[in-house]
């Protein structure tokens, strides 16, 4: 297994696992997450690809075809210079995780966050944060077992 930067042959491989990722949520939350659409339309992850501000990493099979993608890592260089309340610390934020259904239990995704760890360490970071929903508890376990603890939690109450 190869874990790199994502280019643009990669696309129908993240598209897939984009509509992986969206099935999860819809299931678990259909009031908050539409059926049948994706995080990013195809324009928009063409310029995110391009964009070294936000890094893709895919796990790819190195005899696979192109667009074939066992796993990505999106990312956001996320700092809040000058703020009157946050120190001004560079932090990598994965803003998805994915692994195909069909490669899950084969660490994929614990070797593409060992990977974006090392990435945030090579590069300076200070930290590496995520969001979970709470809907996705294994999600929340893999996270945990990785040595992830809350920073914050987000609240609701349905109306």
């Amino acid at each position: 297994m190869l874990i790199r930067r994502a280019r643009l042959d990669d696309m129908p491989g993240i598209e897939d696992l984009l509509d992986q990722v969206l099935a999860v949520h819809h299931a678990g939350r259909p009031d908050l997450f539409k059926p049948n659409t994706r995080k990013y339309r195809r324009e928009e992850l063409e310029r995110i690809i391009a964009n070294d501000q936000r890094p893709i990493f895919v796990a790819v099979d190195e005899d696979a075809a192109p667009g074939e993608v066992l796993g990505y890592a999106f990312c956001i260089f996320q700092q809040h210079k000058d703020d009157n309340v946050l120190t001004d610390v560079r932090t990598l934020y994965i803003d998805d995780l994915c692994v195909d259904e069909s490669a899950r239990g084969k660490r994929v995704g614990t070797r593409l966050y060992e990977h974006v760890l090392a990435f945030a360490r090579a590069n300076g970071f200070y930290n590496v944060t995520l969001n979970v929903w709470a809907l996705n508890e294994s999600a929340l376990r893999f996270y945990e077992h990785l040595g992830l603890s809350p920073q914050k939690y987000g609240m609701e109450v349905v109306l």
